[in-house]
């Protein structure tokens, strides 16, 4: 995406097109985890003394790796929303200065505390290759571990994009939603179920295509590295939803301050939260 170019950022086909390679991304980091077992010691509360850190070793590996990204940038980029986002580091290249894609408040609606808890608890054990820990392979899986979270985020937090987009394409009809604080016709809005329907068809296809051995293809037991029937599992049921529930949230505090305060509150966050999620076989 041309993030200096916010007319090409928010055009709908090219938003279409970012989102398929990012399904690539989260196919590919998918197989990388299945290699190693669940691991539970890489998400224990201290399981291992690490110096000055009070946390899980994944908690700290994902830190680490956002400080040190922070100083080339990364964080810059509006595609990316931090784990962290308050112990970055500043970089010492100069700023980018990226023109304004999306509203201002947009770096505060972040779902990655839920993306992470639904990863360690819901994900892993779909894709993992046994349950029990490796203990030769801590610091492999928790590597592995950092590149699914960062790209489930970075997937699910387009949502704001497409927001945007569909604010700036119809923008009466979504305005009358906002105002009237109409959650379930704003999720009406920003759902196709047709799109979806062909999302989850071609990440089946992803699976076989990526996850096999080619020189298998032809036999009568080809064996898919992770099962694609999983990883669309995944999507239908914590990718999609977590990225509506990004877009509602953004799209309810796109008005400005009136909505804010209705948006920001607790109790409707948590009501909307079970209504996105209510699909949800987990």
């Amino acid at each position: 995406m041309e993030f200096k170019k916010p007319a090409t950022v928010l055009n709908l086909a090219n938003i279409r097109q970012a989102l398929v390679r990012m399904e690539d991304t989260v196919v590919f980091s998918f197989i990388e985890r299945s290699q190693f077992y669940e691991s539970p010691s890489v998400y224990a509360p201290n399981k291992y003394k690490i110096p000055n850190f009070s946390g899980s070793f994944l908690d700290w590996l994902l830190l680490q790796n956002e400080k040190t990204h922070s100083l080339v940038r990364r964080y810059e980029s509006p595609d990316e929303t931090p784990f962290f986002p308050d112990q970055l580091e500043e970089s010492f290249l100069p700023s980018l200065n990226y023109p304004p894609i999306l509203a201002d408040y947009a770096d505060e609606v972040n779902v990655n505390d839920e993306i992470r808890t639904v990863y360690i608890e819901k994900i892993v054990p779909q894709i993992a290759a046994k349950k029990g820990d490796q203990d030769e392979n801590i610091g492999s899986t928790a590597c592995a571990d950092v590149d699914c979270l960062q790209a489930l985020s970075r997937r699910v937090h387009f949502g704001k994009f497409v927001a945007e987009a569909k604010f700036q394409n119809e923008m009466a009809r979504y305005t009358n939603l906002i105002r009237n604080k109409d959650i379930k016709g704003i999720e009406e809005a920003i759902t196709d179920s047709a799109v979806e329907a062909k999302i989850l068809e071609r990440l089946i296809a992803k699976g076989h295509a990526y996850g096999t051995d080619p020189t298998l293809r032809y036999s009568q037991n080809p064996q898919s590295k992770v099962q694609p029937e999983a990883i669309a599992k995944i999507y239908k049921e914590v990718v999609i939803p977590l990225t509506k529930k990004v877009e509602v949230e953004y799209l309810l505090r796109r008005l400005g301050n009136d909505d804010e305060a209705e948006a920001q509150d607790p109790q409707r966050k948590t009501q909307l939260i079970n209504r996105l999620l209510s699909n949800s076989l987990w």
